[in-house]
């Protein structure tokens, strides 16, 4: 009987051990509940503290997010004084063509073919009629003029009367950056299909032939 009180009998050592694992569990016990049960709004409930009954509130306008400040005008708009660029914001690379050409053939080859002659399903079927990036028109086009056209979409005579846009914008939907890559895969396709000789390299021009 002895032996047994001894077995379970604390040391002081044990006992501050275990006194010390008690008041962390009441301790975070307490916490918990103090946080998790305190008055609070879940995301889309109501509330009547606001005039609108809407917990969940508006931006406040002007509100910047971080990391989302356009401080690149040119980068943001494609416009130099009000007028379209003819240079990028940034340098061209294999990886930003490579990009542009994933980014055309997801958002714009649906209309515009892959080749980039308009000549696609929609048009055969959708009533409308997407440009060639061929025509002599967009050809002499500053780079800057399709990062507007993806940006603000087009309209076909006037909006306020009885215009109509037959191409949506894309600046939600596409970021300034990938904008940026399919013109600069526009301008590679126009490239691929009125290429001449003199655009060849000269020590790459007795390759042409095999």
């Amino acid at each position: 009987m002895q032996a047994l009180h001894s077995r379970w009998r604390l040391s002081p050592a044990r006992l501050l051990r275990y006194g010390w694992v008690g008041f962390l569990a009441l301790l975070l016990a307490a916490c918990h509940q103090d946080m998790y049960n305190q008055p609070k709004v879940q995301t889309y409930d109501p509330s009547t503290f606001f005039a609108d009954g809407r917990g969940s509130r508006p931006n406040v306008p002007g509100t910047v997010a971080v990391g989302a400040a356009q401080t690149d005008t040119y980068l943001y708009t494609g416009l130099i004084n009000g007028v379209e660029g003819d240079v990028m914001p940034f340098e061209v690379t294999r990886a930003v063509l490579e990009r542009g050409q994933q980014q055309y053939n997801i958002w714009c080859a649906v209309c515009h073919g892959e080749a980039g002659y308009g000549l696609s399903a929609v048009a055969q079927r959708g009533g409308i009629v997407p440009a060639s990036f061929h025509q002599q028109r967009l050809r002499d086009a500053p780079i800057g003029h399709f990062f507007v056209i993806i940006t603000n979409g087009v309209y076909r005579g006037d909006p306020e009367k009885d215009g109509y846009q037959s191409m949506y914008s894309y600046a939600s939907r596409i970021s300034a950056e990938d904008r940026w890559a399919i013109a600069a895969y526009i301008r590679a396709l126009q490239l691929s299909q009125n290429a001449t000789l003199e655009d060849v390299p000269p020590e790459q021009r007795a390759n042409l032939g095999q």
